[in-house]
């Protein structure tokens, strides 16, 4: 049986959350035409992150194919709020974007992008969302008159 990272260990999913959640910018580079222009292709790897980061689905995902030689854009609802993909295949590029208010440990984002779309350059940038937030929060009631 095959088992996720989540299950293995290689997902942290515990301890102790900053803000409101976390966001991860993916931009990869140097994509396979073919595969950016497949909808199969995209939709798979979205697939792979929800089954493996155990995201809750909420609905259908929406997709839309554009004219050649346009790519496609996704996007998942997520009980932990949503992924959005954007492909250019005229650019070579694939662009993902998912927000977790739920702490999740890293995705390989690299390995499976160089497996599933060919890409040779990935930027993965992740931001603590609503950390300044909370700590003006904090701030603020620990202000005296």
């Amino acid at each position: 049986m095959m088992t996720t990272p989540v299950e293995q260990g290689l997902v942290e999913t515990d301890g102790p959350q900053a803000g409101a959640g976390c966001e991860w910018i993916v931009d990869a580079s140097g994509c396979s035409f073919d595969r950016l222009r497949s909808l199969d292709s995209v939709r798979a790897v979205c697939e792979r992150a929800v089954r493996e980061l155990e995201l809750q689905v909420v609905g259908q995902p929406l997709w839309r194919q554009f004219p050649e030689p346009g790519g496609v854009t996704g996007l998942y609802l997520l009980s932990e709020s949503h992924l959005a993909c954007h492909t250019w295949p005229e650019l070579g590029l694939a662009t993902f974007n998912l927000f977790s208010c739920c702490r999740r440990g890293d995705w390989p984002w690299e390995d499976r992008l160089r497996e599933m779309l060919g890409a040779d350059s990935i930027s993965v940038r992740i931001a603590e969302r609503g950390v300044v937030a909370a700590t003006a929060v904090e701030s603020w009631e620990g202000a005296t008159a």
